[in-house]
């Protein structure tokens, strides 16, 4: 009789962090699961991660948060990929932490995805860099300072999390078409998006979601768009050292002189004396 053939299970004892390149060279043998949780991060490239019943391609910024005994299995198809894997436990969570990176609910039984926009990546890259190097350290020290850094990366995508899906604090309305559009240009202010766009996202005409949007928020959808994206063009340019240009194609702007227009507007200086400003 042929032997069954078992799914590998693995665990962990500590906070415990792994970072690899891979291509499509690399082939897993199967579906696996863990008895912890396994925050897997890409810092670089794509890749196509299957978990449960579920297929998602991540891409450079995107966290996945798996539970505990979830089959997953990643596949690296779409060329060279750089990913980081942090393995813990429930109990290196901070109850005041696990709240605030979950919300109220506190529900970590579902897998969880999560995109770092281009802003805080260097933060969340610096973390992981230092749970990587109290790995190698492993002194009477490590493990306590790998628990302490989780806690750090935990608040960051709990941060990102909610700034990404809670509704915008400059909207103040209860339509939840509104809130929709708002949530939407949130996550996707950093491409070409139209009017034509965000109506079709909460699927209402261009014009009429338009009147409406300003009639309930007391700003125009574009100007909202406009705002969003500086928004973020101004977290940029105090957390990087990328030149204005970059910054402003980044965030969705297609002429960096109509973002220094804009951004003058709206804050009374220009990029570049914000940021000498605020460094």
């Amino acid at each position: 009789m042929e032997a069954e053939k078992k799914t590998p299970v693995h665990g962990t004892d500590s906070v415990h962090t792994d970072t690899k390149n891979r291509d499509p060279s690399f082939v897993m043998t199967g579906h696996h699961c863990h008895t912890c949780f396994e925050l897997f991060y890409v810092d670089s490239g794509d890749c196509r991660f299957l978990i449960e019943d579920q297929i998602n391609d991540l891409h450079a910024g995107d966290f996945i948060l798996i539970p505990p005994m979830a089959l997953h299995y990643t596949r690296y198809v779409f060329g060279p990929c750089r990913r980081t894997v942090v393995l813990f436990r429930e109990e290196d969570m901070l109850d005041e932490v696990r709240q605030r990176f979950a919300g109220s609910s506190c529900d970590l039984d579902k897998p969880l995805i999560i995109h770092v926009p281009q802003a805080s990546r260097t933060q969340v890259a610096a973390c992981l860099k230092q749970m990587a190097l109290e790995d190698r350290i492993s002194d009477a020290h490590s493990e306590l300072m790998r628990k302490m850094y989780l806690q750090v990366l935990l608040l960051l995508c709990g941060r990102v999390r909610h700034f990404l899906t809670d509704p915008p604090a400059d909207i103040r309305s209860t339509d939840q078409q509104v809130l929709q559009a708002a949530q939407y240009i949130s996550q996707h202010y950093m491409y070409p998006l139209t009017t034509e766009d965000i109506a079709r996202a909460v699927s209402f005409s261009p014009n009429y979601f338009s009147r409406k949007f300003r009639h309930e928020t007391g700003i125009g959808l574009h100007e909202y768009l406009v705002f969003i994206r500086l928004h973020h063009a101004a977290q940029e340019l105090i957390s990087t050292d990328d030149s204005i240009t970059a910054i402003a194609l980044r965030c969705g702007f297609s002429d960096s002189n109509y973002f220094k227009d804009c951004f003058k507007h709206k804050y009374g200086v220009t990029p570049r004396q914000y940021r000498k400003i605020r460094s």
